[in-house]
């Protein structure tokens, strides 16, 4: 007989739901929590708790939810992608690279999971296989800002300078964050001169 969570368990996910739409993290995490301690089969519920976590800075405990999110449903695309970030994050290159590829492996078409694996390439310093993850992210979303400017400071690590002003640029045009807006210009100055 399959189980499913009960309507009490659904109501706490849900209020996790929202409370993670509202940037309060700590008070998500409990209601997540409260959800998986009479349904503690629930992927999901894991997975937005690591993201809590992931938001909060708490890197291993992040890591632990995507771990058990994947332990329980081990074709969870985004888990695998989420704890490469946060194995980016805490500087375990390889470890983010194997999740990525496990990610890819599952669904070739996940343009995060090229992007961030890209990322974790070019903190090892392997910059064409850093250009050739990020330009295949691009690939399948050509409007995604942050590949844009991963890759542009790829290419700038490079020494190719009109490519990462191009791809500075490009990120311009499509994000409305202003701090980024702010520094891909602070860049294109800095590689114009």
């Amino acid at each position: 007989m399959e189980v499913h969570p009960t309507d009490a368990e659904k109501q706490h996910f849900n209020n996790g739901v929202a409370l993670v739409e509202q940037g309060r993290f700590d008070d998500a995490i409990s209601e997540f929590t409260k959800a998986m301690e009479t349904y503690p089969q629930w992927d999901t519920a894991y997975y937005n708790r690591g993201l809590c976590y992931f938001n909060k800075g708490k890197y291993d405990l992040a890591i632990a939810d995507y771990s058990k999110t994947i332990e329980l449903n081990p074709n969870y695309v985004e888990a695998y992608v989420n704890r490469g970030w946060t194995y980016n994050n805490m500087g375990q290159w390889d470890l983010a690279i194997a999740d990525c590829n496990k990610a890819i492996e599952l669904d070739p078409n996940f343009a995060a999971a090229y992007n961030n694996r890209g990322w974790a390439h070019a903190e090892k310093r392997q910059l064409d296989l850093a250009i050739a993850d990020i330009s295949k992210a691009i690939e399948l979303d050509p409007n995604n800002a942050v590949a844009y400017g991963n890759r542009a400071l790829a290419y700038k690590a490079q020494g190719k300078k009109a490519e990462a002003i191009a791809d500075f640029e490009k990120l311009i045009t499509l994000t409305d964050n202003p701090d980024w807006i702010e520094d891909a210009r602070q860049q294109i100055e800095q590689l114009s001169k």
